[in-house]
């Protein structure tokens, strides 16, 4: 099986290119080292509407399997990426994100600032991931063995969960 992936960086410095957007560009490189595909790859400012607009994009449009987003789930002002994202998912999954919580706090207590988010829009299952680089990798290996199960099921492609395992991906 092979995801078809959206990676979507929420920073406003990022989007104006004053800053590298060293977050999305490792995710993106961990996600190519799965079978994926990377159907699109955005930085766009910390804006819920154009997040909202971009997720509901790479969901329906490009009919995503998996669309992760980096940065917005703090605490600032302009940290809008929950929001974006609970504004257009149809089911919440909150295992995903407190287990993301979890293996940060074993890094940095700052990681119960989280407020990231998981849910299911159609098809698409739509994960926010830390800003930062670290966070993004040990998120993401939190997530890796899960992915293509959580995929299957999204699809109604249920099989037998026992004989499931990543190496078999």
């Amino acid at each position: 099986m092979l995801l078809k992936a959206g990676i979507l960086t929420a920073s406003d410095r990022s989007s104006k290119g004053i800053r590298e957007d060293g977050s999305g560009v490792l995710l993106k490189s961990l996600v190519e080292a799965l079978p994926a595909a990377i159907a699109a790859y955005e930085i766009v400012p910390d804006d819920r509407e154009i997040l909202a607009a971009r997720l509901i994009h790479f969901s329906d449009q490009l009919a995503c399997d998996v669309v992760f987003t980096t940065g917005g789930t703090g605490l600032s002002p302009r940290d809008n990426t929950p929001e974006a994202t609970r504004a257009v998912i149809e089911k919440e999954i909150p295992g995903i994100p407190e287990a993301i919580r979890r293996q940060g706090l074993q890094k940095t207590k700052f990681a119960m600032l989280s407020r990231s988010v998981a849910g299911i829009r159609g098809r698409t299952l739509i994960i926010n991931l830390p800003g930062s680089p670290s966070g993004v990798e040990e998120a993401f290996e939190i997530l890796k063995p899960v992915l293509f199960h959580a995929s299957e099921l999204i699809r109604g492609e249920v099989g037998d969960c026992q004989s499931w395992s990543y190496s078999s991906h």
